[in-house]
């Protein structure tokens, strides 16, 4: 099945398709603690603020999962749900205080008196055996009955995602052939007429909250790239010296690459003349077509300014992404990995905070918006008019770029 048929059904398909889809996440979950199991027994990891424990991850999701769906007496109503409702009593007793992530600090978490790892898969055998049962009595011809279950699951693909950008900080080996880095594609120049671009979600389905309150906006002419910016178009910039330059940095971004002492992007070093890639713990030879990745905020303007380029806003990402502007030809290729945009991570107007109430409405204002996806993303959650929001230092997320012709 093709990303864009996995995105639909997972934001609009029926009860099958969503059980179905269920499984798959659960399974790539398990997959990926097999992949840290394997590489550290004692599942003890560096205290970072990037990272969490690989047992409180595991549990974490089923706990979410349960919350919303099987604890939830107002699972049916969807969005109009009270979020505050009283839980009915989890599978494990102390559960809440061990995995909700609202209330359990990060830097408590290495701590906590978690289960062992037997007994946290049993746990999430048991809890999504029971949220599958009752799925299957669930109403078909809504999708408030399904919102949670829609939800639960784009939460654990999500997570399956940080799982594997957190692989690759620890140097744990991922052989799967799915998140393997991807080839940016050739970036040609795409031409685009000025317009009044609808942005944002509307109509049938499941929509993140941030997503809501589709308007119409006013986007100028432009000239994008056809894809993100690859390693080949990006390499120049550091052998030119752009790293010690701070004629191309913001007076943030120049701050940032000082305190972090950063020479080059990460995962990167020379091998002579040419370039090695680590990818997953491997050091191997860079193949220059792949889109450059793992690359801060700041990396991405920088880039931009020395070659006399910018950051599209997101709504010239959106516009770019879904118009009927472009041939076949004339494609607009994305995916390979999130992509920086200009714009600040702020709501839409008109702006209501379903009841998951901590997924977006905290960041706003703090956070960067990227657009697309990654080669670390799971096909379900591939959308163009998803938006994702790091701060502009993050460089552990498998973030790109593209770029515009300057106005």
């Amino acid at each position: 099945m093709e990303a864009s048929d996995q995105s639909a059904s997972a934001r609009r398909g029926d009860r099958g398709a969503l059980a179905a889809a269920l499984r798959a996440s659960r399974d790539d979950t398990l997959a990926r603690f097999a992949d840290y199991r394997r590489a550290c027994p004692t599942l003890r990891i560096p205290v970072h603020e990037t990272l969490n424990p690989p047992l409180w991850e595991l549990g974490h999701v089923g706990w979410f999962q349960a919350w919303w769906t099987l604890r939830n007496p107002h699972f049916l109503k969807g969005v109009c749900a009270d979020p505050d409702v009283a839980r009915t009593p989890p599978l494990r007793a102390n559960a809440d205080a061990l995995y909700d992530s609202s209330r359990v600090p990060h830097a408590s978490r290495p701590t906590l008196p978690l289960p062992d790892a037997d007994a946290t898969l049993d746990d999430l055998a048991r809890q999504l055996d029971a949220v599958l049962s009752l799925l299957a009595d669930v109403p078909d011809d809504g999708d408030d009955a399904l919102y949670f279950f829609r939800l639960s699951l784009l939460h654990e693909d999500m997570h399956h995602e940080a799982a594997l950008y957190m692989a690759q900080q620890l140097d744990i080996a991922v052989d799967d052939p799915r998140w393997q880095p991807a080839v940016a594609g050739a970036r040609d120049t795409l031409s685009l007429p000025a317009a009044r671009h609808q942005l944002g979600s509307s109509g049938h389905g499941f929509a993140f909250d941030n997503e809501l309150s589709a308007h119409a906006v006013s986007v100028p002419a432009l000239d994008i790239d056809s894809a993100a910016v690859s390693w080949r178009d990006y390499l120049p910039f550091v052998d030119a010296g752009g790293y010690d330059d701070p004629r191309w940095w913001s007076s943030e971004g120049w701050r940032w690459r000082t305190a972090q002492r950063r020479t080059q992007p990460r995962y990167l070093r020379r091998a002579g003349s040419d370039w090695e890639r680590c990818i997953y713990g491997r050091w191997q030879a860079l193949d220059a077509d792949t889109a450059a990745c793992h690359l801060s905020a700041y990396e991405a303007e920088a880039w931009c300014h020395w070659a006399g380029r910018r950051l599209p806003t997101e709504a010239e990402w959106e516009y770019a992404a879904l118009s009927s502007a472009l041939t076949a030809a004339d494609r607009f290729r994305w995916g390979a990995v999130w992509e920086w945009t200009a714009s600040d991570f702020l709501p839409y107007p008109g702006f209501a905070p379903h009841p998951y109430r901590d997924y977006s409405a905290p960041w706003f204002g703090d956070r960067r918006v990227l657009r697309g996806a990654s080669f670390m993303t799971q096909p379900r959650m591939r959308d163009p008019r998803y938006r994702n929001f790091f701060r502009p230092d993050r460089d552990d997320v498998p973030a790109g770029f593209r770029s515009c012709t300057l106005d």
